[in-house]
């Protein structure tokens, strides 16, 4: 009977997210999350948001899984600064993104054309798949669509100057933004650190261009969309490496005749075993990227 009430009474206790925000350079910081997939354990918070206190207003990067933590976001700033919250950047369409959109309802939330366009018309569907991945945490959530198209330029706000970088490839329209004041790059979708890149809407040769391109930038700190925060570029290296080897292992697979099945048992290599989630990203990737694949190889396999 004592199982069954402390179960009940951790079942109705309130879902909270603890956030602390840690100060990563100037005026900049970031709430780290975990390096899981999204359960009813951890509520969803396994990206890395951020802001910028830019003496002209708060800067806020990504908003989260759910209106309880755009808004759990939202209270953690204030206890940093007083600034209002200026504008909000979401880098892509995935729900981490941008599911706490409607706790930052009372200023612009700016995102790439591609990514607005991404959100008007599959925000339903992927609001009611978080809906079913981590429960009552999202209660009362919907779909908010950003409202200003972002594009690529520099932009200054207060002491900080911005490079607005549209990318193509993690997914339709990835947005990255290098603070040039002070260094700090927030790498959206494109980077991951110590984590097993995700692919649903993927295109593995153009992500890696977009990885090029980032590669390029003078960056001293680099905040990946999911996983370890670092002061050098080293994770676009690791993030370039897992979907060379991703991608062609697949080719390998589908032109040594493998089905779908026994492509998704084949074995990682051992230098990739620090990443988390890595089989069952591997899997998932596998599901995203076998047919495209497949169909590719189909004029070539004898």
């Amino acid at each position: 009977m004592l199982s069954i009430f402390l179960s009940l009474t951790a079942s109705a206790a309130p879902l909270t997210y603890t956030l602390t925000p840690t100060r990563i350079a100037e005026d900049t910081y970031v709430f780290e999350g975990t390096r899981e997939h999204f359960t009813r354990a951890n509520g969803g918070n396994i990206l890395n948001p951020g802001f910028i206190v830019s003496g002209d207003g708060v800067l806020v990067f990504q908003t989260g899984p759910s209106r309880k933590f755009g808004e759990a976001m939202r209270a953690a700033i204030a206890t940093v600064t007083a600034q209002p919250v200026r504008k909000v950047f979401v880098s892509n369409l995935h729900p981490d993104y941008w599911l706490g959109n409607q706790a930052f309802a009372d200023v612009p939330i700016a995102a790439l054309p591609g990514t607005i366009e991404g959100i008007r018309r599959e925000g339903e569907g992927i609001a009611g798949n978080m809906y079913r991945l981590i429960g009552d945490w999202m209660r009362g959530t919907e779909p908010v669509v950003p409202t200003e198209p972002a594009y690529g330029s520099t932009v200054v706000y207060g002491r900080h100057r911005l490079r607005l970088i549209p990318l193509e490839g993690h997914t339709d329209a990835d947005l990255a933004v290098l603070d040039e004041t002070t260094g700090v790059l927030f790498a959206g979708g494109v980077v991951f650190c110590d984590r097993t890149p995700t692919t649903p809407h993927a295109d593995i040769a153009r992500w890696l261009g977009e990885l090029d391109a980032l590669e390029a930038l003078e960056v001293r700190t680099l905040v990946p969309n999911h996983g370890r925060i670092r002061n050098d570029k080293a994770c676009i290296a690791q993030t370039r490496d897992w979907l060379t080897w991703l991608d062609r292992t697949l080719r390998d697979a589908v032109e040594a005749g493998l089905d779908m099945t026994e492509a998704l048992d084949l074995p990682i290599p051992e230098r990739f075993a620090g990443l988390g989630v890595l089989r069952e990203e591997y899997r998932r990737s596998v599901a995203h990227l076998w047919l495209k694949i497949e169909q590719a190889a189909l004029p070539r396999v004898k």
